[in-house]
């Protein structure tokens, strides 16, 4: 129970921690909606429990050990995250209006694909994950309790900013979603030299 509640704090401190997925569930609240806004933050939990899986697998153990394969995966991190920040700065927001179904399912394979380009989930759950699963114990059950645990911890933290955005929506779809914009754009770009730079 003890190294539960720690995985939980640390869990829960790196979700409220500003990254790319925030950003995202943020943006997607001021230039979409709230349920759009949930359609991408599903997509994100969604690319969580892909991440998390992938790093549990013999294919997560390959991507930490070879070198090419990683540097691979962390070149189309970097791309990805240009992208969403080019895509942010030439964003307008305008009054919310219904999104259609494959605008939603844009925003929905925008969350999953982000969460490859986020080097920390991998880390995350390559690194940290590991040290919280008692060897003695069933890993299976042990690795399904701790990522569905991440998971809602996501999904609170998140709806907490999607929430809050759409509640400041009137000042961010003025000149305040426009700096909202911009800041995310230079964050994600920011985020991407930093990860080339790693």
């Amino acid at each position: 129970m003890h190294l539960y509640l720690m995985f939980l704090a640390m869990a829960a401190l790196t979700i409220l921690s500003p990254g790319p997925s925030t950003l995202k569930s943020l943006t997607n609240a001021l230039n979409h909606g709230l349920g759009p806004a949930l359609v991408g933050m599903a997509g994100l939990t969604c690319g969580v429990l892909a991440v998390a899986t992938l790093s549990a697998s013999s294919l997560g153990v390959l991507i930490a050990a070879s070198p090419t394969t990683f540097e691979l995966v962390r070149y189309g991190g970097v791309l990805y995250l240009a992208w969403l920040g080019v895509k942010l700065w030439r964003s307008v927001p305008a009054p919310l209006a219904e999104v259609a179904p494959t605008q939603r399912h844009h925003l929905f394979v925008e969350g999953l694909l982000l969460q490859f380009a986020n080097p920390n989930a991998l880390i995350f759950f390559l690194s940290v994950l590991p040290q919280f699963i008692d060897r003695e114990r069933d890993y299976l059950p042990q690795f399904l309790l701790l990522v569905t645990s991440f998971c809602l911890l996501m999904i609170l933290v998140h709806g907490g900013y999607i929430l809050s955005a759409r509640k400041a929506r009137r000042w961010l779809q003025g000149k305040g979603g426009r700096w909202i914009n911009r800041i995310s754009a230079l964050a994600f770009g920011i985020l991407a030299i930093v990860l080339l730079s790693s």
